[in-house]
């Protein structure tokens, strides 16, 4: 009707009508196109089903899932790293504690810090396996994450040392005395910073949140961290750079 009804005052009129043969052929062309919609909507539903598919076998692969209990309290455990080589900081705090008190955190530390050095090359082998163990998709986010993130605050802590040993040179070669506070101040802010920003870490990590308001360390971590989008159609990890150069020349077409 709205093919032949040319004055579209939905009624055929005589001079309206067509031959028989024209008529046949509008209902096989409608006849055709719905078939090709209805062809089109299934395809277009299997493909939803198929990404809906891959984007689980990702996620299962990824393991982005929301992090379990045991999965908050193995996020804190590669702090330990940072806090040992930190423990240089706090020398002289942790030597003003009163033995005798037996104040358990201290005993703890100690503790922990003899088994720490006991291992040759300890550092570098923490290091290595904090690197290592990230990488691996299966561990649940939180935990690669603070992983991550562990590497670099123990990164961090390499140049305030480097500063006061330049610092330490400068003066000596200006035959300037530094006053032994100043560097007693200086390791006790540090050890200070360093204990709050493992606090605020811990406590995030077993709430079950990301610790990621870190300036500049955490957007580095992140920057890090494998994410959906790096996995192309097929499940294969392809890297963000590349993933930047391909959207850049689909662009550029």
């Amino acid at each position: 009707m709205d093919v032949f009804d040319k004055s579209g005052d939905g009624a055929l009129q005589l001079d309206e009508f067509v031959t028989v043969d024209r008529f046949r052929n509008q209902l096989e062309s409608l006849a055709r196109e719905e078939k090709r919609l209805a062809y089109e909507a299934e395809q277009e539903k299997k493909r939803q089903e198929q990404e809906a598919l891959l984007a689980e076998a990702k996620l299962e692969f990824l393991n982005e899932k929301e992090p379990t209990g045991r999965d908050k309290i193995i996020s804190v455990l590669p702090y330990l790293f940072p806090l040992m080589d930190g423990l240089q900081y706090g020398r002289f705090l942790l030597a003003g504690q009163d033995e005798g008190t037996g104040n358990p955190f201290i005993v703890i530390l100690a503790v922990l810090y003899s088994l720490y050095r006991s291992i040759p090359f300890s550092g570098f082998a923490a290091f290595f396996a904090l690197n290592f163990l990230s990488g691996n998709p299966g561990i649940n986010r939180l935990v690669r994450f603070n992983m991550q993130q562990a590497i670099f605050l123990d990164i961090a802590l390499f140049f305030p040392s480097l500063l006061v040993s330049l610092g330490g040179l400068i003066a000596k070669g200006a035959n300037v005395q530094l006053p032994a506070a100043a560097g007693e101040l200086f390791s006790d802010v540090m050890f200070g910073t360093l204990l709050l920003t493992l606090t605020y870490c811990a406590i995030s990590s077993l709430l079950g949140r990301e610790p990621a308001d870190i300036p500049l360390l955490s957007n580095a971590v992140r920057e890090r961290m494998p994410t959906i989008d790096m996995f192309d159609d097929s499940g294969r990890f392809v890297p963000e750079e590349r993933n930047k150069d391909e959207k850049k020349d689909d662009d550029e077409k």
